[in-house]
């Protein structure tokens, strides 16, 4: 599955991302997970230093201008070569820290756009491992279309009208692009929270209390895998998985029917 994370800053989006993909990692399945967000946080929320997480590729301007040129830029640069050049691997799980244009700053932002579409388009086109993409808060990274091809979205929110509201703008937008295949997840929502009447929100697939565990480790590590309740999350993840699974890629073998994970 090509899965895409999107919801406001700060609902733990990024965290459900790393959630899911080590989820299915530990599945057996070979998963990647990208992290397109601006605040660039998926690697920590993995546990790794920041010794062992690469620079963004959206700042390396010689590595742009090498596939992209400058002035007349070359819209179908080569990347079939980046993804395994650039990420960093965990198991069956792989990052690949692309970061967006939109916390790029100046310099070579079309240049750069150029390089990212492309690369997200390879790996949702021309690769069949499972992945995760963990976009920047907000709608901006649909509003360039760049996740038109994933197959479904993830929409996270806190139970919040603010944020319910933005959950149901980012849906629309997505569904404008072809995209309907929606899940919404509520995050830190206490037991028998009830959604109130926001129109356009996706179907709600599952909903994650706030962890002690998490809560307790948060001051001092950014890791959010190994928790105590993992068994929950992963009851939560593998809701989410099935409420925006294909039929008839399950049929074929191709869709997230998983072994237990080890």
């Amino acid at each position: 599955m090509k899965l895409a994370v999107a919801g406001k800053g700060g609902v733990g989006k990024t965290t459900l991302a790393a959630w899911i993909g080590d989820y299915l990692a530990r599945c057996g399945r070979e998963t990647w997970l990208v992290d397109a967000d601006t605040a660039l946080s998926l690697g920590s929320a993995l546990g790794l230093a920041p010794q062992n997480i690469p620079p963004p590729l959206v700042l390396d301007e010689t590595l742009i201008r090498e596939r992209v040129g400058s002035g007349f830029i070359n819209l179908s640069p080569e990347v079939a070569d980046l993804p395994e050049r650039l990420r960093v691997r965990l198991g069956n799980l792989s990052l690949l820290v692309m970061g967006s244009v939109a916390g790029a700053g100046g310099g070579c932002a079309c240049e750069a756009n150029a390089l990212l579409k492309a690369l997200l388009a390879h790996l949702l086109l021309d690769r069949t491992q499972d992945l995760i993409v963990d976009l920047e808060a907000g709608v901006e990274h649909l509003g360039r279309g760049t996740v038109a091809d994933v197959d479904g979205l993830i929409v996270v929110a806190e139970p919040s009208w603010r944020s319910l509201a933005v959950a149901a703008q980012i849906a629309g937008l997505a569904a404008e692009l072809g995209l309907v295949r929606q899940a919404l997840v509520l995050n830190r929502a206490p037991q028998g929270t009830t959604l109130p009447d926001i129109p356009g929100l996706p179907p709600l697939a599952a909903s994650f209390p706030l962890f002690s565990s998490l809560s307790e480790r948060q001051l001092t590590s950014p890791s959010v895998l190994q928790l105590s309740q993992r068994d929950s999350i992963d009851q939560g993840c593998r809701a989410v998985l099935n409420a925006l699974a294909d039929p008839a890629a399950c049929d074929a073998g191709g869709g997230p029917e998983l072994q237990p994970p080890r």
